[in-house]
């Protein structure tokens, strides 16, 4: 039986009250400001209130109601500051925990999956889970041949509670739009309920973190651990220690800081080139930071888990990406229009200035226009303002481009990575990162006939 809130009529009710709570909190804001206290005061402790039911419903609720929490919790550098503290709170404890699983459902799991000796498979196994996720939790272990290991349990019925949910919160996406100023949060939802099946299916999961753990085994920067056993609901992999990623974010130093946006940053762009597979799922909770980089225990490396979510992509990201940065850069603006038009970012029927193009993408891309960028919360508040503000040319262009279905994976795992190095505040030499790893971002070099013609 299954431990996630069992059965859909509760799980349901949940949900359903979250916008009936926002609509109440509306009418107590509404009696507040009658009686003179401050519209932004009454304003900031509504988000408060709001952030706080929804963040606990989540949470408590795992399945898709929690995997859409944690797609929302990158964007939390775009919410303006004065609110922004109760959703980090919020969205931080959603990252790292949740009700656990009680152990005689993991032991009936385990039994089922593994056969009724799986404890012979284990030198120690810790019944009390070291983390949880959407659709499953993590227990530490030591596999019978002396490796540390994490143990991932699928929780049961994890495939009709996630469907589940995400049907219902998509009833009440414009509900929760403000949530996160200028994102649309219905394709969201729609994206995330195709990718339900290959997250739940852990014989994938098992060979993209292997393609990963082989691709980058001793690798200075980078450490995805190796697969150490797969069967239906149950992964088992090599442990991996470190610093969570929340934890810099809160905590880290500004070196700590610099150093995970780096290799965030390299992870991003190298890992399709390396392994032909996009890690889709770059949540704070998903990385770690560890000692030991290539100038010494005093250096770190990115430690990198949960492959349950990847975009294919055989030859990489797409030349288009980098040849139409390349040009923005360039100032060609009809070279990156005559691009957009090609690849279906603007639909035949609509006809645009490519100069307004220009002007629309070129604060976007600002990154990548200098040797090294902070990203800060202030500066991704800006965009989600430029681009969200009904009175703004950028609102108004942004209405009109279209977002090919095959780059919708890539477009949000791009914006929620830029998400977390907001969050971090990290100084990060992205434009290194492009020019190595990004297909058409560096021109190619003339083959020997055309050269010879160029110098002649």
């Amino acid at each position: 039986m299954s431990d996630l809130p069992r059965k859909a009529v509760t799980r349901t009710a949940k949900l359903a009250a979250l916008p009936l709570g926002i609509a109440g909190r509306a009418t107590w804001g509404f009696g507040k400001r009658i009686v003179g206290e401050s519209a932004e005061l009454v304003g900031r402790e509504l988000q408060q209130r709001t952030a706080e039911q929804l963040f606990k419903v989540l949470g408590e609720l795992k399945g898709g109601a929690m995997k859409f929490g944690q797609a929302l919790s990158v964007f939390e550098s775009a919410l303006p500051e004065e609110v922004a503290g109760p959703y980090r709170a919020a969205l931080t404890k959603l990252q790292e925990a949740a009700p656990p699983m009680p152990t005689r459902t993991v032991h009936a799991v385990l039994e089922e999956r593994l056969g009724e000796g799986w404890q012979g498979l284990f030198l120690e196994f810790e019944d009390k889970p070291a983390a949880a996720a959407s659709i499953g939790q993590v227990h530490r272990g030591v596999w019978h041949d002396g490796r540390e290991v994490a143990v991932k349990v699928q929780y049961p019925g994890a495939g009709e509670a996630l469907l589940s949910d995400l049907n219902q919160l998509s009833r009440f996406s414009r509900l929760l739009g403000p949530l996160i100023p200028g994102m649309d949060i219905k394709p969201l939802i729609a994206e995330l309920k195709d990718r339900v099946s290959e997250e739940l299916d852990y014989g994938l999961e098992a060979q993209a973190q292997q393609a990963h753990a082989e691709e980058f085994t001793d690798d200075p920067d980078v450490v995805v651990p190796q697969v150490v056993h797969q069967s239906d609901q149950v992964l088992v992999t090599e442990w991996m220690d470190g610093i969570p990623l929340s934890e810099i974010i809160s905590d880290g130093t500004q070196e700590q800081r610099n150093r995970a946006g780096q290799l965030l940053a390299r992870f991003l762009f190298s890992g399709p080139a390396r392994t032909g597979l996009l890690h889709a799922d770059p949540h704070p909770g998903n990385f770690r930071l560890l000692p030991g980089g290539p100038e010494g225990e005093d250096d770190w490396r990115l430690g990198v888990l949960d492959f349950g979510t990847v975009d294919r992509l055989p030859g990489g990201l797409p030349a288009t990406i980098g040849e139409s940065l390349r040009m923005t850069l360039d100032g060609e603006a009809e070279a990156v229009y005559e691009l957009l038009c090609a690849e279906g970012f603007v639909k035949e029927t609509i006809e645009l200035d490519p100069d307004a193009v220009m002007d629309y993408l070129l604060p976007i891309i600002e990154p990548a226009q200098v040797e090294e960028f902070t990203f800060t919360r202030g500066w991704m508040r800006n965009q989600a303002a430029r681009v969200a503000d009904p009175r703004s040319p950028a609102y108004q262009l942004g209405k009109q481009l279209n977002l090919p279905p095959s780059y919708l994976l890539i477009h949000r795992v791009t914006l929620s990575t830029i998400g977390v190095l907001c969050q971090l505040g990290a100084t990060v030499r992205l434009r290194e990162e492009l020019e190595e790893w990004l297909p058409g971002f560096v021109p190619e070099d003339p083959v020997d006939g055309e050269e010879a013609v160029a110098e002649a």
